[in-house]
């Protein structure tokens, strides 16, 4: 696979953790583990993107 595509891929699942992560934020109901988990993978896709742009 690519690079670029790769990256591309990386960065579509980072949106993905976003929307998941402003559902999660939404509802009362959501653990505070929860959201942390999402932001801890929103996180590690964001250090992996730069450092393959790097």
């Amino acid at each position: 696979m690519p690079l670029n595509t790769h990256i591309e891929q990386l960065k579509q699942k980072h949106v993905e953790l976003e929307t998941r992560l402003e559902e999660a934020m939404r509802h009362p109901s959501a653990k505070d583990d929860e959201i942390a988990e999402i932001k801890r993978q929103k996180l590690l896709l964001k250090d992996k993107i730069n450092q393959l742009n790097s």
